[in-house]
C-alpha cells in the first residue's frame, strides 16, 4: 500500500465488530487503525475499485533445493 496523506475520519462501529477487529489486529501484529485500513484497502482492491498491486511471491532462499536448480522427480510418473 502506498504511503499517502491520511485523512482523519470518525467511525462508529458496534462493540462485537470492534472486538473482532481488535483480536484480528493483535493476531496480525497491527494496530486496530492499521487493520481497518488494510481490510478496507483489500476490499477495494478485490472489488476492482482501486488498482491491483502485483503480488509479491514467497522469498526464495539460496540454500533451497529448488533455487539451486535441483529437481525433485519423486512424485512424477516413470517415463520408460
Amino acid at each position: 500500500m502506498r504511503m499517502a496523506e491520511k485523512k482523519p475520519f470518525a467511525l462508529r462501529i458496534d462493540a462485537e465488530t470492534m472486538k473482532a477487529i481488535e483480536k484480528w489486529a493483535a493476531d496480525e501484529f497491527r494496530s486496530v487503525n492499521g487493520q481497518i485500513e488494510w481490510v478496507l484497502h483489500r476490499a477495494l482492491r478485490d472489488a476492482g475499485r482501486i488498482r491491483r498491486e502485483p503480488d509479491v511471491g514467497p522469498e526464495v532462499r539460496p540454500d533451497d533445493d529448488q533455487a539451486a536448480g535441483a529437481s525433485d522427480d519423486t512424485d512424477l510418473p516413470d517415463k520408460r
